[in-house]
């Protein structure tokens, strides 16, 4: 029974799991979601996903949602495939440094860039203005943020070390829609800047940039 990933083909989160899905060589099916439609919003949908989101994934039966979750969960269970040590298991140092480095996503990136990017770009589709104080103030904080990633960098060729993690590669959804909504940031500092232009130029990016499709 192969794999399902359910959801919309442009959608951040869903290329944040088919992404992983590409870097550890695992066939899917694609299931699209017509968000347009309300298809999240559905009494059958939100039996697999109560918070009306994509995407999700069924697994011979096990149902997961939330992005970064599922990433881990492909990246566990498929570990001895694809890329290596997407997330890292040989000692408790190294699962500490990817640990360390996935929180920063989260609280460091994610937080200003995926706001941003809605202030911009998604707000506008939803029928409202934009306002571009918000943004700017929040790429200003992203500035601040990315010079310590900078200094991070100098020093490593990816947040948790020398080694590609699921980390890095959850940036790149929302990373490179950031000049489409206005700002160069990610191309400001020097380390960011090579940094983001290496998992950019992955093919498991390449494969879902323009939407996301199945494999199997």
């Amino acid at each position: 029974m192969v794999l399902k990933l359910y959801g919309w083909p442009k959608s951040t989160c869903t290329q944040r799991v088919a992404m992983v899905l590409h870097e550890k060589n695992v066939p899917f099916e694609f299931v699209m979601v017509d968000l347009f439609k309300g298809e999240s919003k559905t009494p059958q949908y939100l039996e697999h996903q109560p918070f009306g989101q994509v995407p999700y994934i069924d697994d011979e039966g096990l149902i997961l949602y939330e992005s970064r979750a599922i990433a881990r969960y492909i990246a566990e269970k498929y570990a001895n495939q694809g890329t290596p040590n997407l997330l890292p298991t040989k000692d408790v140092a190294s699962r500490a440094m990817f640990e360390q480095a996935a929180s920063i996503e989260t609280s460091d990136f994610d937080m200003f860039a995926s706001r941003a990017v809605f202030e911009m770009l998604f707000k506008p589709r939803m029928g409202g203005a934009p306002d571009k104080a918000v943004f700017d103030n929040l790429i200003l904080s992203l500035s601040m943020k990315l010079e310590v990633y900078d200094k991070i960098l100098s020093k490593q060729k990816y947040l948790a070390g020398d080694e590609l993690c699921l980390a890095d590669l959850f940036h790149i959804p929302y990373g490179v829609l950031l000049p489409i909504a206005g700002s160069d940031i990610m191309e400001s500092k020097p380390n960011v800047k090579r940094w983001f232009n290496d998992l950019t130029s992955r093919p498991s990016w390449k494969a879902v940039q323009d939407g996301v499709s199945g494999t199997a």
